[in-house]
């Protein structure tokens, strides 16, 4: 599961993405500064297998983590080609998530390639790129599915329906997200990978002095996004690749209360953009390894026992669940064991965030 980070060029994305990932971005003051969409692997931050660490004192500790890719710039008239549009466009696709950034400072020494600064104006842009791009696909697709529908199949014909109302919304200058499908048409929708279908998140990126309560630029854009059910997030993010740069973790926490924060951005960031492609955290844990594993939101028992192996899944047994908060109580499985606290669940089990699990299996 990826989440790509997109935007107009200039503003933030690779300095963003070097702020989250251990990769680095080449980060330059002109557009186009990211060709290829470069990849980083992140760790999703989570305080509970902090603490579970410090419980079992393992041999060592995983956490979970989320896939980011770094997305050359777009610019108007990327759904024709322009710039490196058909690049842009093909990368993002096979994202799962949209992290969209959008400029919310003012500096003269930055150029922006509109010249002005308007965050909304700049989602504009993008959006409208990427509705393009989508009717393009729709249309390709009709002039196959009419021919097919004339013959009376119904298969052809409620896909068809399905292309209509696509159409219909993106002509209208909004994303296919912003739709409601029942359960076949949701088939066809996925099947035609819809750009504007991916969950988005936007990132207001903003100067120091605004790192904490945002700007005048911030409420212009949630106001614009507020029927969206997008989440928007504020980062400083030129502070934020500041703070990424010190080892120390105390100095860290001094910069970081200094402009009123008590965690990095990018913590909340990775969180929302876990939480962004559905997501959730189960652990295992024992002396050998504390480790974080990361499930769809609705896995069962059997699903998240695959995600360690195929075999787990397919010769699935029983799966025994401890509560985070319960293990944390009692401090130990044996003693959660003793308070009767340990479930033993079966098949049709699913499996919450933050569970504690082990599985029984036989091949």
């Amino acid at each position: 599961m990826k989440a790509g980070i997109v935007g107009l060029p200039n503003v933030g994305k690779s300095t963003l993405f070097n702020c989250l990932s251990n990769a680095k971005a080449q980060s330059a003051n002109f557009p186009f500064c990211t060709i290829e969409p470069n990849i980083g692997v992140v760790n999703v931050p989570d305080s509970r297998i902090s603490k579970l660490e410090s419980m079992v004192n393992p041999e060592r500790v995983m956490p979970a983590t989320v896939e980011i890719v770094d997305i050359a710039g777009l610019v108007k008239g990327a759904s024709k080609g322009e710039g490196l549009g058909n690049k842009f466009l093909a990368n993002i696709r096979e994202c799962d998530a949209i992290i969209h950034v959008l400029r919310c400072f003012d500096n003269p020494n930055i150029i922006h390639v509109e010249e002005t600064i308007d965050p909304i104006r700049d989602k504009e842009i993008i959006d409208f790129e990427l509705q393009l791009k989508d009717l393009e696909t729709v249309d390709k697709r009709l002039e196959k599915v009419n021919r097919a529908a004339k013959t009376g199949d119904k298969e052809a014909i409620l896909e068809q329906v399905t292309l209509l109302k696509l159409k219909a919304v993106l002509e209208s200058g909004n994303s296919v997200r912003s739709l409601d499908f029942n359960e076949k048409e949701q088939v066809f929708v996925d099947e035609f990978q819809m750009i504007t279908s991916k969950p988005v998140l936007y990132v207001c990126n903003v100067d120091e002095a605004s790192a904490k309560d945002g700007n005048a630029y911030v409420e212009r854009v949630r106001e614009a996004v507020k029927d969206e059910n997008a989440e928007v997030i504020i980062l400083a993010v030129a502070t934020e690749s500041d703070i990424a740069e010190l080892e120390d973790y105390e100095e860290q926490q001094i910069f970081l209360e200094d402009i009123g924060l008590e965690e990095p951005g990018a913590a909340r960031l990775i969180r929302a953009a876990y939480k962004l492609l559905n997501l959730q955290t189960y652990f295992t844990v024992g002396v050998k390894e504390v480790r974080a594993w990361t499930v769809f939101v609705g896995a069962t028992a059997p699903q998240a026992a695959g995600v360690i192996h195929t075999d787990f899944e397919k010769g699935f047994i029983r799966a025994e669940v401890m509560q985070y908060d319960t293990f944390v109580e009692f401090g130990s499985e044996a003693k959660v064991k003793e308070a009767g606290k340990l479930g033993v669940e079966g098949k049709e089990y699913i499996v919450k965030d933050g569970d504690i699990m082990h599985f029984r299996f036989n091949v």
